[in-house]
């Protein structure tokens, strides 16, 4: 499963660039990676953790701001197509590296 993130938040005042940078860096902390600005991706191991997951993220949100997330299979991820660009070719960003204990 992939959990993906995406978010809009303003960044007018010294509070809302704070509250931005701290939401990106809890992001990458719990293992996101960005795929596009603003737009960041996880792989999770089933959908129970990846509901999890996304509680965690609500409960580090910033209250103002959209913040949007969507769960998708590795199926469907690997099914998107790039019109524009290349895939990044992170190691980090493969499902064949999550190990299930």
């Amino acid at each position: 499963m992939r959990l993906m993130v995406m978010f809009d938040l303003p960044v007018e005042t010294s509070d809302q660039r704070r509250n931005y940078r701290r939401f990106r860096k809890a992001l990458i902390n719990e293992g996101f990676l960005m795929i596009q600005f603003s737009v960041y991706v996880r792989v999770c191991v089933n959908k129970k953790s990846a509901d999890f997951m996304e509680r965690r993220i609500a409960a580090i949100a910033p209250p103002a701001g959209i913040i949007q997330s969507l769960i998708m299979t590795e199926k469907q991820y690997n099914d998107m197509h790039f019109i524009s660009g290349k895939a990044k070719e992170d190691v980090r960003n493969l499902s064949g590296r999550t190990i299930i204990l």
